[in-house]
């Protein structure tokens, strides 16, 4: 029997790995870690449930940390086989892998030094060397090209058009022939720079994310949002200070933010990406041309740059990020993380939040526990750097940037389905939107299902 072992993504949002087995074969489906709560983030530091050395392929949906970022470790465990992917997804990874091991080395330092760590020595998940040796394991192809990556088994990439190299994943199992489809995150239709989520006409095992299950993005036009926050935060003289992921949700706004400028709908403001991730990121969506949507492509052909407004600077050096906090509005502040977990965005939030001219912008989902969360249901102080920080800046939310499908975009991927699949497994999800979206699948009279994390499921046949 084929089956899949959850060993991730199930009741939670993120920490996204899923082990196929079929026929003594093992394939992991992604190898993320988990954000978010405590509890949670703990489990990045268990051993994965079956020995790495046991796994046959990994195979990515795209490169967010939360897919990818378990990776290093399990090469470091034993794992030496291939990584299938795409190419943005490689070259994407190529930064954020990295980037993430560098972060676990530092920790680790700083807990050495201030000695609050209770592990003597204190030690980082894994090593940018770790992190190195995995990326020399990817091999890459193109989307609708199937390859048999294991005897029996075949995998075929479709855009799904979340970020740059993102794809829904299907497996064909020939001897039972059956087809398992993973969607990864889904993208959005109509959404800048990339090409829509492309259509999966059949499946017998569906494993669907739900991140939006419960909810539809509330703004049908979510650049008039970011329109008329610019402008309010601009008539107050203020900054306005969008956590954002470096990947995706920077390129997206920094194209809005130039749309805008280019019909005189904001003025001309200083625009700064505070992110070394955003800046090496950036030039990699520019390069990959044949994921542009029509839009996109036509900016790039009149030799213009769609990414960039006229007054848009990469911060790169640490001593230009500290030197924009000596800096009056207005203007606009794009920094990572996006859920304000860590990095250079929590200097400039603790350098403006207590200021009521400025707004904190929030552009994409916001986790339970978080500081993105925690300011969005309206908490007056915050801890940043051990200090309390008063929350005097306006707060706003534009849901519409997400780079997730709603429950209604999802229900319309799923209409491109020729008959219901025989089985569909609902992921990536908090339980209130696995329990929402379960309901809506049921209603089309599709069999739903909502695995536990370390569950086992037989695929149907």
């Amino acid at each position: 029997m084929a089956s899949i072992h959850f060993l991730g993504a199930a009741g939670t949002v993120t920490g996204s790995k899923f082990l196929l087995e079929y026929q003594g074969k093992r394939v992991l489906i992604d190898c993320g870690l988990f954000q978010g709560r405590k509890e949670l983030r703990q489990r990045n530091w268990r051993a994965l449930p079956v020995p790495p050395r046991s796994l046959d392929a990994i195979v990515l949906t795209h490169a967010h940390i939360d897919h990818t970022g378990g990776l290093p470790r399990v090469v470091r465990d034993g794992f030496h086989g291939p990584v299938y992917c795409t190419s943005g997804t490689r070259d994407l990874s190529a930064l954020l892998l990295p980037d993430s091991a560098h972060l676990q080395e530092e920790e680790a330092r700083y807990a050495n030094k201030e000695g609050f760590s209770k592990h003597r020595p204190a030690l980082p998940l894994y090593s940018v060397e770790d992190a190195e040796r995995a990326l020399k394991l990817f091999e890459t192809f193109g989307y609708e090209r199937t390859r048999e990556i294991l005897p029996g088994i075949t995998l075929t990439f479709y855009r799904a058009g979340h970020i740059l190299g993102s794809a829904v994943c299907v497996f064909h199992l020939e001897r039972t022939n059956q087809r398992v489809v993973f969607t990864g995150d889904l993208g959005r239709y109509h959404a800048p720079i990339l090409r829509d989520p492309q259509t999966v006409r059949s499946a017998t095992t569906l494993v669907v994310e739900s991140t939006y299950g419960d909810r539809e993005h509330g703004e049908t036009r979510p650049v008039d949002a970011l329109c008329e926050a610019v402008r309010s935060a601009y008539e107050r003289k203020g900054m306005v200070v969008i956590p954002a992921f470096s990947v995706g949700r920077t390129q997206e706004l920094l194209y809005h933010l130039r749309n805008l400028e280019a019909e005189k709908r904001i003025p001309e403001l200083d625009v700064f990406v505070d992110s070394p991730m955003a800046c090496d990121a950036t030039p990699i969506y520019l390069a990959h041309a044949e994921e542009h949507d029509l839009d996109m492509s036509a900016i790039v052909k009149r030799g213009e740059s769609p990414l960039a407004t006229k007054r848009t600077r990469f911060v790169t050096s640490p001593q230009e990020s500290k030197q924009l906090n000596q800096r009056e509005g207005p203007g606009i502040i794009i920094s990572a993380s996006g859920m304000a977990t860590g990095g250079r965005i929590l200097h400039h939030l603790k350098y403006r939040l207590p200021d009521p001219r400025n707004t904190v912008l929030f552009v994409g989902y916001q986790s339970e526990g978080s500081r993105g969360r925690r300011m969005l249901d309206g908490e007056k102080e915050i801890k940043i750097h051990g200090q309390m920080v008063r929350v005097e800046a306006e707060i706003r939310t534009v849901s519409g940037f997400s780079a997730h499908a709603d429950w209604t975009e999802t229900l319309r991927w799923m209409d491109g389905f020729e008959s219901p699949p025989h089985q569909t497994l609902l992921v990536h999800g908090e339980p209130s939107a696995l329990q929402a979206l379960k309901g809506r699948v049921e209603a089309r009279g599709w069999p739903a299902y909502i695995p536990e994390y370390l569950e086992k499921v037989e695929l149907a046949r």
